[in-house]
């Protein structure tokens, strides 16, 4: 069995390896613009050249592109009763949930306080869901373009507006409609139809099943590692997940884009081996995370379904609890979606954290204690491969980090690509780095002395802290996932009985999806336009070689030291403590 459980994750990473070369060049091509267009594309690119930017102006047009974005998807989802395609005559969502839900699609996080065939009409989930998935995920693949070219000195970072286009109509239209056809062919609906009227086995009444152009919908999810779901339950759903085949896919897409921009990285760059060395680390990480996430779920039992002796915690007394009658040789099962494999559930929780999709195909909420810490942890590194382009992006942070450290170590300036790091590089880049834990914990610690927190948890103790604190790092990481146990759906205006919460948690994650996104992002494309500029200095004998074995176990070190200074009391609170006792799973 313990082999089994790892053939799935060891494939994974295997074919997304062997498939990012080639990924990886084609992605070079189209932003370097080798690649050679079909001509009746020609014409609409050219229109959207308005000429070449430099830095401000091409984070000035990121703003203003995704400023818009936000307006025209709120526009369309407060207009939802009266557009088309709403046979079921939908209403119109909360206020504060129209806002949390604009700005999950727009910083391609897709978190959903809502449930997507519950609240929303096929013509939202198609003018609003599809256009901000395409778009979202091409503004951080574009972004990281320009940071590339800034790095190697370009007289400009390129122009926005064709980055977008070419990374949709080149790279995403022709994917997706390749992975939406295996999907449809595997049984994912593809229809405007919104529902099918069947009679049920077992009462004979008629039934509804939402249905819709799920195939469509699920393959930008992946590709643009958005994650959002067309139904509530994600990719555990039959309909967006139907089979062990459309499985290996689903994960797989997460995986393609996150892996062939590394390579493109060092393609653009001329600097293969660079490149290579910076694929390494990021699948140590990973493989890392994946193992730690298998290994204390998939080859642990669940502790709630075990004996237990009777047991003193101070003063307080725990008594014994007999063994439920549950065969636990596959692990913890709760909340798995078995159809797929018994690792299938857990190999897909660090990959998605991994990745920034935020996808699921089982409950994040039902994971042991510690396993929860492997996705935590790519989430609050953010750099293991990350969302389409910007996890290459925050490792580029780590980078001059490490460097600068390693630099002032031996007394010796810090280069980077044969270029000095100076102090405006240093201080972009803890800029970069600090929002996003300060973002996480100081919303965590607000909510858990305000009632919000208490009153959205579904478990007390250290397990309820790790639901919220699950949910900022996701807010924060631009991934979307989450600890389902946490109660903060407000549903529709008119909602006679809303979550409690839902409005400030709302209104929470919403501002730090947004800040999450445009901060570390704009901030890393300054720091390589300023590094670029600078003038080349050749290797010496006192040179890091950024190609070397040494380079790479720095590298390591420096991301999980930093990870674990900012983290680990915070970690220790909660899946630690809740690990630890005196009850599993906070009672």
């Amino acid at each position: 069995m313990s082999v089994q459980i790892w053939l799935l994750p060891c494939l994974l990473l295997l074919t997304a390896t062997v498939l990012a070369f080639p990924l990886s060049a084609y992605l070079a091509s189209i932003m370097d613009s080798t690649f050679t267009p079909p001509f009746f594309l020609k014409t609409p690119e050219k229109k959207l050249d308005c000429g070449p930017q430099t830095w401000k102006q091409y984070a000035l047009s990121i703003l203003c592109f995704n400023t818009l974005l936000f307006i025209t998807g709120y526009l369309i989802l407060a207009l939802q009763p009266w557009l088309p395609l709403n046979p079921d005559h939908k209403t119109l969502l909360s206020p504060t949930t129209l806002f949390s839900t604009v700005a999950a699609f727009m910083t391609n996080t897709d978190l959903q306080h809502y449930a997507g065939e519950a609240h929303l009409s096929i013509g939202s989930q198609i003018f609003f869901g599809f256009t901000c998935m395409f778009l979202s995920a091409a503004t951080g693949l574009s972004a990281m373009t320009a940071m590339t070219r800034a790095l190697r000195g370009d007289a400009s970072c390129g122009n926005f507006f064709v980055d977008v286009w070419r990374v949709v109509v080149y790279l995403f239209v022709p994917l997706s409609l390749v992975i939406a056809v295996i999907f449809i062919q595997q049984g994912s609906p593809m229809t405007f139809t919104d529902h099918l009227t069947v009679s049920s086995l077992e009462t004979g009444q008629p039934l509804r099943i939402a249905i819709g152009p799920v195939a469509a919908f699920e393959s930008i999810k992946l590709l643009g590692t958005n994650g959002g779901g067309f139904f509530n339950m994600n990719a555990a759903h039959p309909f967006e997940n139907p089979t062990a085949l459309s499985n290996l896919l689903n994960t797989l897409s997460m995986m393609l884009i996150p892996f062939a921009v590394v390579l493109m990285y060092g393609r653009m760059l001329k600097r293969v081996r660079h490149s290579f060395v910076l694929f390494a680390i990021m699948l140590t990480l990973m493989s890392a995370c994946i193992a730690w996430t298998v290994y204390f779920d998939t080859l642990q039992p669940n502790p709630a379904a075990t004996a237990h002796d009777a047991r003193q915690y101070g003063q307080f007394t725990l008594p014994a609890q007999s063994a439920l009658p549950i065969t636990q040789e596959a692990g913890n099962l709760e909340g798995k979606e078995l159809r797929f494999g018994a690792s299938a559930g857990t190999t897909y929780a660090a990959i998605t954290a991994g990745t920034g999709s935020g996808a699921i195909n089982a409950e994040m909420d039902s994971l042991n204690p510690l396993a929860a810490l492997g996705p935590l942890t790519a989430l609050w590194l953010n750099c293991i491969f990350g969302g389409d382009g910007i996890g290459m992006i925050n490792m580029l942070v780590f980078i001059i980090l490490g460097i600068f450290i390693a630099g002032m170590m031996v007394g010796r300036t810090p280069e980077y690509l044969g270029k000095k790091i100076g102090i405006p590089e240093v201080k972009l880049a803890i800029l970069a780095l600090l929002v996003h834990p300060l973002l996480i914990l100081i919303s965590l610690g607000l909510f858990s002395v305000m009632p919000w927190g208490r009153d959205a948890i579904s478990n007390p103790g250290a397990h309820g802290l790790t639901q919220m604190l699950y949910q900022f790092s996701s807010a924060s990481a631009n991934n979307g996932s989450a600890f389902d146990g946490l109660n903060v759906v407000y549903g529709f205006y008119n909602n006679a009985l809303p979550a409690a919460a839902a409005i400030p948690w709302d209104i929470a994650t919403g501002l730090v999806m947004i800040f999450s996104r445009y901060l570390p992002l704009i901030a890393p494309l300054a720091l390589a336009a300023l590094l670029g500029a600078k003038k080349s200095v050749p290797n010496g004998p006192g040179t890091l070689r950024d190609d070397s074995l040494t380079f790479a176990l720095l590298m390591i070190g420096i991301i999980v030291i930093i990870g674990a200074l900012l983290y680990l009391p915070v970690a220790t609170l909660g899946p630690v403590a809740e690990h630890i006792g005196p009850q599993p799973f906070g009672g």
